[in-house]
């Protein structure tokens, strides 16, 4: 499903993190530990490239759509990013997460997705 509207997926998204999708999920601050998985859901979504950048010692994973750098979880840090726009596999990205918490951020985001558009129908 290719999707244009950005601001329906980020809602939908930001509606489905949770503990299922990140052991370091928090109310405080839901993005935590979602980077690899998000970038994953994303391409799947919104197609286009999954980027990477060294944040500290760790990578974190981030999309490219449309031409435009697009970090959905930049919010779960604090002090800002520098991006290096590294190109990633999907096998790279999957490495930060597991296959649980992948199809239960897919399936979830897809429920909230369908959800809008019968709505907007």
């Amino acid at each position: 499903m290719q999707l244009t509207n950005k601001d329906v997926f980020v809602q939908a998204l930001q509606s489905s993190w949770s503990l299922a999708s990140s052991t370091k999920w928090t109310q405080a601050n839901p993005a935590s530990g979602h980077c690899g998985v998000t970038a994953l859901v994303a391409q799947d979504v919104l197609g286009g490239d999954i980027l990477k950048t060294k944040y500290g010692d760790k990578w974190h994973f981030y999309n490219r759509i449309e031409g435009e750098v697009i970090d959905f979880t930049k919010s779960q840090f604090e002090a800002p990013i520098s991006y290096n726009n590294h190109t990633a596999t999907r096998a790279e990205a999957f490495a930060d997460t597991n296959a649980e918490q992948y199809n239960h951020l897919s399936t979830t985001v897809q429920k909230h997705l369908d959800i809008t558009y019968k709505v907007a129908v």
